[in-house]
């Protein structure tokens, strides 16, 4: 197994296009990752496909997920990609730019510390908060509050991971930004400690 390392680590078979990815990163196999930036230490396994997201940091991004699956023009008389790539097809024909364009301004955003499980599909212009969970198999349509569970199609909440209370201390700690050594320095804590704990501990620091 290859250690990570602050250089990226992009299977040899990912499709790579257009995107910046942070230290300890890691893109799996035949995954598709396009226009879009991946936080530090966040990695996404393979066979998935993310189009014009922002990812935080210490995102773990389970197999064969689609991130910003994108929408087709349900108000034309067509739903077909030949008026937005008329190009593709017609040598007099250009492509419609401002179709893309609108495609983009619907990017997904996804925070620090959150886990998109198996087969999880997020459609666009979803913001999926820090700390949240996306379960297996769910489309999700709508924000996702932070430290909320979700699953289902489409996607509704299950619980909280945490109460707002204990959910605002973790915003306000931010250890998503702490350095490496700091990360490794308190490893034994993420381990051992419960949240409660863990927070009444480096708060104090």
């Amino acid at each position: 197994m290859t250690k990570l390392s602050e250089t990226p680590l992009v299977h040899e078979t990912a499709d790579v296009t257009g995107s910046t990815f942070g230290r300890f990163t890691e893109i799996g196999e035949r995954s598709r990752v396009n226009d879009s930036s991946v936080g530090d230490y966040s990695y996404i396994v393979q066979d998935c496909l993310v189009w014009c997201a922002q990812i935080g940091k210490f995102s773990n991004i389970a197999a064969a997920c689609r991130i910003n699956a994108t929408n087709h023009p349900t108000w034309r008389a067509t739903l077909h990609h030949f008026t937005y790539r008329a190009g593709d097809y017609w040598q007099d024909a250009q492509n419609e730019e401002g179709f893309f364009e609108w495609r983009r301004e619907n990017a997904v955003s996804i925070g620090h510390d959150t886990w998109l499980g198996h087969g999880a599909t997020v459609l666009p212009g979803v913001k999926i908060g820090n700390g949240a969970v996306i379960g297996a198999g769910a489309v999700v349509s709508r924000d996702v509050e932070p430290y909320t569970i979700v699953g289902g199609v489409p996607a509704h909440p299950i619980r909280r991971r945490f109460d707002e209370k204990t959910a605002e201390r973790f915003e306000e700690l931010a250890w998503w930004d702490w350095s490496h050594d700091k990360l490794r320095a308190a490893l034994d804590d993420f381990r051992a400690l419960t949240a409660q704990e863990f927070l009444d501990k480096h708060e104090a620091v």
